[in-house]
């Protein structure tokens, strides 16, 4: 159904009865032109801008949970488009854009709030490194302001400025910058592709790829059976190795869990996004009043979505450093997410070595800020077999090529990216 404010006040009248269905749970069909596997944001905004850029609507999503089930819904809901390095800066803020005009693009609200980020900084290195990043970024049309002490001290006066272990002196900020409500994110873009005809199929677990007598792959086998395919995209966050692996294929990836967290509500208090410079740690306030963070991730190798007490008890570190008061504020809950860390820290987004088979992976923490960028680049790259000009650098061969992105400086050691 089309949503507005004449559909709400339709439903308020008949007691809120008649709301339809926000998406199609479709059956398989025996063939599509395209099949998506994973229903998170990626999957499911690439269907949408296949269906809605380039007409192809025979599309199908897989998803082996529910919508949501997944790092779309285990995420903290940070956009932003502060990036440094070539490839990273026009990618992140294309996605930037496209969230400023995803919930007038799908009908749906998002929940998108431009509140800003900011990058606390701790010494003049750092502030050095940060004016350096905001140059890049203004030199791309991207805004940026580097603050001072004292811009930082009347944004934020809660912060402990007066005996911190690390003082504080100063920030990038980003004012574009924000959150958005992680599940109605993959909600309105499953809403929008059902509604174009797109088939998103949940409880369907790809169990192994079908390929033909030259090994290209024709279509996947499932727990509800053989589709065929004129072309699978894989965009399954964590999983991708297992998945690929399917096909033969070994991927320059790692997984590991990233946690998150979420403290009781309490009062307005941060007016934005804030990010610690002197250790691993990111903070926004939700609508409901809670506070919500992370930190590093897991240290090993693993596929479980839940964490480990010392990553918890680091994280929560980094706060009190900054913000001792938050110490009396109880913690809510706790949550983790498989990332699918590259050698580089940046994202590969190219066809694979099996034919018929395409890669959207390596995401590492970006993975929900490029939500609506991955899904336009992701369906170019699908339909055209080209890759995007934003995408250009996120090819799958640039690690043989020695064309890293290496956005934080750490070398090939996906656990430190």
């Amino acid at each position: 159904m089309k949503y507005s404010i004449f559909s709400l006040a339709r439903a308020a009248l008949s007691g809120h009865k008649n709301w339809q269905r926000t998406w199609r749970d479709a059956t398989p069909k025996d063939r599509y032109d395209v099949v998506i596997i994973g229903g998170g944001g990626h999957g499911l905004a690439t269907a949408w801008f296949l269906a809605s850029e380039y007409g192809i609507r025979n599309v199908a999503v897989l998803e082996k949970g529910w919508i949501g089930s997944g790092n779309a819904g285990r995420n903290t809901t940070i956009i932003r488009s502060n990036y440094g390095l070539p490839g990273n800066t026009g990618f992140y803020e294309l996605s930037m854009k496209l969230w400023e005009r995803m919930e007038q693009d799908l009908n749906y609200n998002a929940m998108v709030s431009q509140r800003g980020v900011v990058n606390l900084y701790h010494s003049d290195a750092q502030r050095d490194a940060y004016a350096r990043r905001g140059n890049t970024m203004r030199i791309n049309g991207i805004d940026a302001e580097l603050l001072d002490l004292a811009a930082v001290k009347k944004m934020m006066p809660f912060l402990n400025f007066d005996n911190a272990r690390f003082p504080v002196q100063g920030g990038l900020l980003q004012r574009r910058g924000g959150t958005a409500r992680h599940d109605a994110v993959v909600w309105g873009y499953a809403h929008a592709a059902s509604t174009l005809g797109v088939d998103i199929i949940q409880n369907c677990e790809v169990t192994g790829f079908v390929r033909d007598a030259n090994g290209k792959v024709t279509g996947v086998e499932t727990s509800r059976g053989k589709i065929g395919a004129g072309k699978v995209g894989m965009a399954v966050a964590g999983s991708s190795s297992r998945v690929a692996a399917m096909a033969g294929l070994r991927l320059p990836i790692e997984s590991h869990v990233l946690q998150a967290f979420v403290s009781e509500a309490i009062k307005p208090l941060l007016p934005n996004v804030m990010t610690f410079g002197a250790g691993h740690f990111y903070v926004s306030q939700s609508d409901k009043g809670g506070l919500v963070f992370g930190g590093d991730i897991d240290g090993y190798n693993s596929y479980a979505q839940r964490g480990n007490m010392p990553v918890m008890e680091d994280v929560c570190e980094g706060g009190m450093a900054l913000m001792p008061m938050i110490g009396r504020v109880r913690l809510l809950r706790q949550w983790g997410g498989i990332m699918d860390m590259s050698m580089d820290g940046s994202p590969i987004i190219d066809k694979s070595p099996v034919d018929g088979l395409y890669l959207n992976a390596g995401w590492c923490y970006g993975g929900f800020k490029a939500t609506p960028g991955s899904g336009f680049v992701f369906a170019h790259l699908l339909a055209r077999d080209t890759p995007h000009e934003e995408a250009a650098r996120f090819r799958l061969d640039r690690f043989r090529r020695g064309a890293m992105i290496d956005e934080k400086g750490q070398g090939a050691q996906p656990n430190l990216h």
